[in-house]
């Protein structure tokens, strides 16, 4: 790798559930995220993503704002999403928005851009999802150009066209860091690379080492369109207990509950505790203690070769006290076992 390996966090903004056994405000929701946000810079996390929903179980609809909370509590963590939903969005707002978050976190601002896995938001502002695919590619071309922060001339079919436009505010550094999430498909990795945009691989089932042809594809579009290469990362969840089993037992029950309330809005079967066992000992569920979490990050670093990992930490109804132990964890006890981990065996770096 060409930098030190990054370490992020990231939360949906899941609601939770209290001592009490009742689900939590969402205005408690967004205060809680703000405070495990610092709490994930004082234990020396590198990164704090925060994703945009528009549903039920989910209380953060506007990230930028609750960044820009944080950004105010906080002075090295990097701050961004996971994702913004760019089909369903305007590119020129969400630029002006970002750059302005930029401005306030004194250049921390990042984006992760993404379809979403959840479709609310199209009907909500009123889109169509039968242009699903059209939307995200007419409005990524849309932001690459907006990156440039130049005058922009643009045009499309389904929003009005720019002539030698500027957008405000300008980024101090003349770049707003946007990486692009990708679920899988080889068409979403040569886009990334073809706009020379960072890849985040949302690796959330199944061995992670089965992305590894999707790193190499990317890297390899990099070099023939003669782009110098650029970071990959992978965001998986994941809890954090004293033990394995804490860890998992704490975890189930939240999990289970996610997993079929979705599984019955998409058609899937319920899930089962063997397969949750299964996804914790060789798929991609990051949930153990310490050491045991640490030594599966360790591996998918070195069978991938990424740049950054990113632990989604929140899970469900999952409670505002065991998200911050498993933060704390995280920071204190296995990025530094990850690191001697890889120092011991350095991770491969794919190559084209």
């Amino acid at each position: 790798m060409s930098a030190p390996l990054e370490f992020a966090v990231d939360t949906f903004g899941d609601v939770t559930v209290g001592a009490d056994g009742n689900r939590v405000p969402y205005a408690q929701v967004i205060r809680d995220v703000v405070e495990e946000a610092v709490l994930a810079e004082s234990v020396g996390i590198d990164a704090f993503g925060i994703g945009e929903h528009h549903r039920d179980d989910f209380a953060v609809s506007a990230p930028e704002i609750v960044l820009a909370t944080i950004a105010g509590r906080t002075e090295r963590i990097r701050l961004g999403t996971a994702v913004t939903v760019l089909s369903s969005d305007d590119p020129v707002r969400v630029f002006e928005k970002f750059a302005t978050l930029d401005a306030v976190s004194k250049g921390r601002a990042e984006i992760i851009l993404g379809r979403g896995s959840f479709t609310e938001s199209f009907p909500l502002f009123g889109y169509d999802l039968g242009q699903y695919e059209e939307l995200f590619e007419e409005k990524l071309d849309l932001f690459a150009h907006l990156r440039e922060e130049g005058p922009v001339t643009w045009q499309g079919r389904l929003r009005a066209g720019l002539k030698d436009q500027h957008v405000y505010p300008k980024t101090e550094s003349g770049r707003l860091r946007t990486w692009i999430g990708v679920g899988g498909s080889p068409q979403s990795v040569v886009r990334a690379a073809r706009y020379e945009m960072p890849l985040m691989l949302a690796i959330i089932g199944g061995p992670p080492e089965r992305f590894a042809p999707y790193v190499e594809l990317y890297h390899r579009a990099l070099v023939q369109l003669e782009v110098p290469r650029l970071p990959v990362g992978v965001h998986s969840p994941g809890h954090i207990a004293e033990t394995d089993r804490q860890a998992r037992e704490e975890l189930w029950p939240h999990h289970r509950a996610m997993h079929d309330r979705i599984g019955r809005e998409r058609g899937w079967g319920p899930t089962t505790r063997e397969r949750f066992e299964s996804e914790a000992d060789e798929g991609a569920l990051y949930v153990g203690s310490p050491d045991t979490v640490a030594a599966k990050i360790a591996k998918t670093v070195r069978a991938l070769g990424v740049d950054r990992f990113e632990l989604k930490y929140s899970s469900g109804t999952l409670s505002h006290e065991k998200l911050m132990t498993s933060i704390r964890l995280y920071g204190e006890e296995v990025i530094p076992r990850v690191r001697e981990l890889l120092a011991e065996t350095p991770a491969a770096v794919p190559t084209a």
